[in-house]
């Protein structure tokens, strides 16, 4: 719609089937009591044009814009960097296999005891076969167990190391660490309501761990996008991925659920030189069920 100007539709946006036209309805005709009813006491409305927010210059290689328009406007997101990039990038996030306390229902948090079960090896693997066909300048991970061997099991066969980042360690979570979830209900139930059900409040000893892990992947974004490259790996932990994404999307510590990460789920994320952030698929998890090869 053009700045200034009010437009009225005039035929429906969407085609529907005859077994639904009785329901949706776009243009249906108003009783002409309403119609003199709404003209005497609705005002004329007069619409001002608003000055269009100045384009920037940043263009792929190919002259396309990064998403097709969204990074043509100024502060249309928000950079995790604070300073230009060497170029564009794309992220790619993988959350461990399966691990031992996973299968037991135990709140794992920042412990090392948890490791990676047959079943989450095979998940890897799968993971592993899922993203073959795609090239990746560096991985990076959390050098906690489950999180370590999944990504050995991703990046077998590459010359490339393994980079080891403490930015991608999980959350701790103190004295409910190993505790069965059902334990930790009943022995701690204001802890465990609050870990679960208000996270960004919940409080031990003073410290607040989901807080403090908006901080730490905002540490991991800077020190992944400043890495050289251009496509990276990253294999981490379902909390660590949760603050990853809010953090990149600009949602604070009270929407930490609001997004949820399966074992060997696969994100995507394209950044501008800027280091602004855009989304481009959430837990992906085809790869899970059948033989399935990601190219993007």
């Amino acid at each position: 719609m053009v700045p200034g100007v009010i437009t009225a539709l005039t035929s429906p946006p969407f085609a529907t089937s005859s077994s639904r036209s009785s329901r949706f309805r776009v243009g249906v005709q108003r009783p002409p009591e309403l119609h003199r009813r709404r003209s005497s006491a609705v005002p004329a409305v007069r619409c001002e044009a608003s000055p269009a927010p100045p384009l920037t210059e940043e263009r792929l290689e190919n002259g396309a814009s990064v998403t097709g328009g969204a990074y043509d406007f100024s502060r249309a997101t928000t950079s995790l960097t604070r300073k230009m990039l060497d170029s564009s990038k794309r992220v790619t996030l993988v959350r461990h296999g399966l691990s031992s306390w996973n299968e037991e229902g135990r709140v794992q948090g920042s412990s090392n005891l948890s490791v990676l079960t047959e079943t989450g090896a095979k998940q890897a693997e799968r993971c592993r076969q899922a993203l073959s066909e795609m090239h990746f300048d560096q991985c990076f991970s959390s050098p906690i167990s489950r999180a370590k061997t999944t990504a050995e099991v991703l990046w077998q066969g590459r010359e490339e190391p393994l980079i080891f980042l403490d930015s991608l360690k999980e959350a701790h979570l103190f004295y409910l660490e190993g505790m069965k979830n059902v334990d930790a209900r009943k022995i701690y139930p204001k802890e465990y309501t609050s870990w679960r059900e208000d996270p960004s409040n919940f409080c031990v000893y003073g410290f607040y761990p989901v807080r403090e892990l908006w901080g730490t992947a905002r540490e991991a974004w800077k020190e992944i996008l400043l890495s050289p490259g251009k496509d990276f790996l990253v294999v981490t932990h379902k909390s660590l991925l949760r603050a990853l994404i809010c953090v990149a999307l600009g949602l604070g510590p009270e929407r930490f659920r609001a997004t949820d990460i399966n074992n060997g789920g696969i994100s995507v994320f394209s950044f501008n030189k800027k280091g602004e952030a855009m989304l481009q698929s959430l837990n992906m998890t085809t790869h899970m069920y059948e033989d399935h090869v990601y190219k993007y």
